[in-house]
């Protein structure tokens, strides 16, 4: 019974001291020795259970956040996920409803785009375009299919073809004896998605005949300027040198200057303006405005160049274009005034427009009007179709004044 006694004094003894070394170790080390526990893996489960809880209520706080049509979004996210013979990725489920919101939901002129989608509007936003160089209309007023050249995009391989704008695609083919009748734009596209850049095909047009074309990169230029003397483009890799180049239109007289303005995007600010220079240079003091097939554009674009045709504004920065949405009213202006730097009392501005006159245009057309620049009688509207009119796009107060013509 002693030995018994000696050995567990002996034992505690001996743990004393071993507890004693680590305890100098640890401080040695500058840490605090742990008090050890009777039942070790009870904090863990402890700690484990608290966040499970933790857990677990942060879920269901999140899902009782929703929405009841949200909760059964995402049951038939995960019903269809589950159950479905096919494997659906979260990407291809999201991209079919985003699709839908856009199609179907959404009016034309808005649309839910995705970063690759976002990323190319940038990209068309500052003239970077890739392809032909082609814009139609693809339908008749009463819905028949057609390939009606809208527009020629400037500095584009279209252009050096030289094709023309309101002419008629009838058909397209690999060779010139190889080509295959349509009218259709899908199949046109379809086409033309076989050729890489450069790669040469052939195109029938109703007046042109068989024309030789191609796709490639390039920087569309959206201004070109015209008197009865010369004719200005911009062209160069980046479309931004005013060259003499193209036809006069010799039917001017010599006051008068012509400019085409053919989307509110990319450089077209810098382009008009450098217009306007060389028509104050020229010293004409009458315009032709064409915005006929100009679909619109940005509106930062419009409103600097509605600067130009402000004409009994007394603002500084005139508003031109009011947006109207019952309670909420935003007014935009334009950055100056400067009408008068390149007009005088006698001078005369027109406009031509037609059916694929929209929104910015028709929103700089009303800003022209509202301030005297131009009047009713100074729009020239070409038929098409049996149409004489502009598109009828917006939902501003200026684009009513303009919708009954």
């Amino acid at each position: 019974m002693a030995n018994s006694q000696n050995n567990g004094q002996n034992q505690e003894k001996r743990t004393r001291e071993e507890n004693a070394r680590e305890s100098v170790f640890l401080a040695e080390k500058g840490e605090k020795p742990c008090k050890k526990s009777k039942n070790p893996l009870w904090p863990c489960l402890i700690a484990a259970g608290i966040a499970l809880v933790s857990f677990g209520g942060g879920v269901l706080a999140r899902q009782l956040s929703l929405d009841k049509e949200m909760r059964s979004l995402i049951r038939l996210k995960n019903r269809v996920q589950n159950s479905y013979y096919q494997e659906i990725t979260d990407e291809e489920f999201y991209k079919t409803l985003f699709d839908a919101v856009s199609n179907e939901l959404l009016d034309d002129y808005s649309k839910y785009m995705t970063a690759d989608e976002y990323a190319q509007s940038r990209s068309d936003a500052k003239g970077e375009q890739s392809g032909v160089g082609l814009v139609f209309s693809t339908q008749t007023a009463s819905g028949k299919d057609q390939l009606f050249v809208q527009r020629v995009c400037g500095n584009s391989p279209a252009e050096a073809a030289g094709i023309v704008a309101g002419d008629y695609v009838l058909g397209f083919g690999a060779s010139e004896s190889e080509i295959t009748e349509s009218v259709h734009f899908d199949e046109f596209v379809e086409f033309l998605a076989n050729y890489a850049a450069g790669e040469p095909f052939y195109v029938k047009f109703q007046s042109q005949g068989v024309v030789r074309l191609w796709k490639e990169a390039y920087v569309e230029n959206y201004v070109f300027y015209r008197t009865s003397e010369n004719a200005y483009c911009f062209t160069g890799k980046s479309a931004n040198v005013l060259t003499e180049q193209g036809e006069p239109l010799t039917f001017l007289d010599d006051d008068t200057a012509y400019i085409r303005l053919t989307q509110f995007n990319g450089a077209a600010v810098e382009e008009f303006s450098q217009a306007m220079n060389l028509m104050k240079v020229q010293q004409k003091s009458n315009l032709v405005l064409d915005l006929r097939g100009n679909g619109g554009g940005y509106l930062d674009i419009m409103r600097e160049i509605s600067s130009y045709f402000c004409k009994t504004a007394q603002e500084d920065e005139p508003v031109v274009a009011v947006a109207d949405y019952g309670e909420y009213r935003e007014e935009f202006t334009a950055p100056d005034n400067t009408y008068w730097d390149y007009f005088n009392e006698n001078s005369r501005v027109c406009v031509l427009a037609d059916r694929d006159t929209a929104s910015a245009s028709e929103c700089l057309i009303g800003c022209m009007i509202d301030y005297g620049t131009i009047s009713y009688g100074d729009i020239c509207l070409f038929e098409r179709d049996g149409e004489a009119k502009t598109y009828g796009k917006g939902t501003s107060k200026i684009f009513l004044r303009f919708f009954p013509l």
